[in-house]
């Protein structure tokens, strides 16, 4: 009996799921035991022609990590659905935009000229900027079109699974390979993750209190961190209650909040809405001046509310892009 065929490839992204791969350890063995990996560039010697010579639907599972910025890379999300039975979006950018994602607050004519004209350390007298196609003396260089906006994997083709996490956790994709493995995945859109939220997970769970105010939010270096008690409850802006669960609260039992890397859960259309949403309805006062005190504490709220889901969230969907 032959092996499943699976691949992997990598887009607008940092690297950190391709670590989260070999992060399994020991475990890689039976991965590799089990499975044909056909295509893993990162890892092996790959070329886009190696995927354009398969047969369509030849892989039987394609991990595609990172979001959608570049011609190239959307030519290469294509040519994954076209290769592949199953394709999963792993991790948060191409689950939900992630950190790429933050650019979508900005023109994409604000960030090249911010990046080649304006930025400190650079002196670029003649204002050039990047060209996509360029003659040199050996010949003519393409670069790929940097587009007007960044994009989640599913905004540009059809995705099958999601597996969340910014890198998603280990245990998560081991169960998800195993799913794979034994024939055992669930209906199509599925979030390979629990459907609850993280503080449901959360070791500091029993310490929350059970009425929750908050007349100021503080960062962790303005306080010393109980490592025991709820950091929400301690004032710390801590995503647990709006996030998903999955990751075993690994950032929670380090002292840090949860950003939100999880993403949502099936029940919320807008993360940074409900995230919002849900921080409004614990605050100690309503009255305006200590609403707006409150909020001169957020540091950065777009980032904070959207800091993984801009270009999933109905705010982006509403320009229509």
């Amino acid at each position: 009996m032959s092996k499943p065929k699976v691949g992997f490839n990598w887009l607008a992204s940092c690297g950190g799921c391709e670590e989260a791969i070999i992060d399994l350890n020991e475990k890689i063995l039976d991965v590799v035991a089990a499975v044909d990996i056909v295509f893993w560039p990162c890892a092996m010697d790959f070329k886009k022609d190696d995927v354009r010579a398969m047969a369509d639907g030849e892989m039987d599972v394609c991990f595609v990590n990172g979001a959608i910025r570049t011609s190239e890379e959307e030519e290469m999300a294509h040519l994954m659905r076209q290769k592949s039975k199953i394709l999963i979006a792993f991790g948060s950018c191409s689950h939900m935009g992630g950190i790429p994602g933050m650019g979508n607050f900005f023109s994409k004519d604000s960030i090249l000229k911010n990046s080649y004209q304006e930025s400190p350390s650079t002196i670029n007298l003649d204002g050039t900027f990047p060209q996509m196609e360029t003659i040199t003396p050996l010949g003519e260089v393409e670069l790929p079109e940097f587009l007007e906006y960044v994009r989640t994997l599913n905004q540009v083709v059809d995705v099958d699974y999601y597996l969340p996490g910014c890198p998603p956790p280990v245990r998560l994709i081991t169960e998800a390979l195993g799913a794979i493995l034994e024939n055992k995945l669930p209906p199509k859109g599925t979030v390979l993750a629990p459907d609850k939220a993280l503080c449901d997970e959360c070791p500091r769970k029993e310490t929350k209190p059970d009425k929750m105010e908050i007349a100021e939010f503080k960062r962790p270096y303005q306080i010393i961190v109980d490592s025991e008690k709820c950091l929400l409850g301690q004032g710390l802006m801590c995503l647990g209650p709006v996030t998903r669960a999955g990751c075993e609260g690994v950032c929670t039992k380090a002292n840090m909040p949860c950003t939100g890397c999880q993403g949502p859960t099936s029940r919320v259309q807008d993360y940074g809405a409900k995230a919002l949403s849900g921080f409004a309805s614990i605050l100690t006062s309503m009255e305006e001046k200590d609403v707006e005190a409150v909020l001169d504490s957020i540091v950065d709220p777009n980032g904070t509310f959207y800091r993984y889901s801009l270009p999933s969230s109905m705010m982006f969907k509403s320009l229509g892009a």
